[in-house]
């Protein structure tokens, strides 16, 4: 029997830029329901970014850095007659995203030394100039990928 369908609910856009991909970074910076906190955290780190990149626009930044990060292929485990194979597949449109937010804050959480908001912000300019620990991740995944080709016929 086939379970149920998962319904995808309308994600509210972010207040002061009007973005549902903010809104979606807000969420995912947000722990133990504290969303005021997570959304005065990416305010600060908006901020940041348009003095430190002098621009008018830091949203702009934001969606070069989720470009920079998002990969195109990642490797799943697949059992194959007793052996694992990790096995190259294209990503998602929705799970590209995920992730690439997910590296950005991940990389961000672990620097150390500085307030989250600062550390997002660094992170996030790094990753629209494709430096910073988030594009390495996205170039590790890609070059795992890329060595497993050979497995690429086991793909479900």
């Amino acid at each position: 029997m086939r379970r149920k369908l998962n319904i995808k609910r309308e994600l509210k856009p972010d207040i002061n830029y009007n973005s549902v991909k903010l809104g979606k970074f807000i969420n995912y910076i947000m722990e133990s329901g504290k969303k005021n906190i997570a959304r005065a955290i990416v305010a600060d780190c908006m901020a940041m970014i348009k003095e430190k990149a002098k621009v008018e626009n830091p949203l702009e930044v934001f969606e070069l850095a989720l470009k920079n990060t998002t990969p195109a292929m990642e490797v799943r485990s697949r059992r194959v007659g007793g052996a694992n194979y990790q096995v190259p597949r294209e990503v998602r449109p929705e799970r590209k995203q995920s992730l690439s937010m997910k590296w950005i804050i991940e990389a961000a959480r672990g620097k150390k030394g500085k307030p989250i908001h600062e550390k997002l912000a660094d992170e996030i300019i790094a990753a629209s100039k494709n430096e910073g620990e988030a594009v390495k991740k996205r170039e590790n995944v890609h070059k795992m990928a890329e060595a497993n080709k050979a497995f690429a016929h086991f793909a479900w």
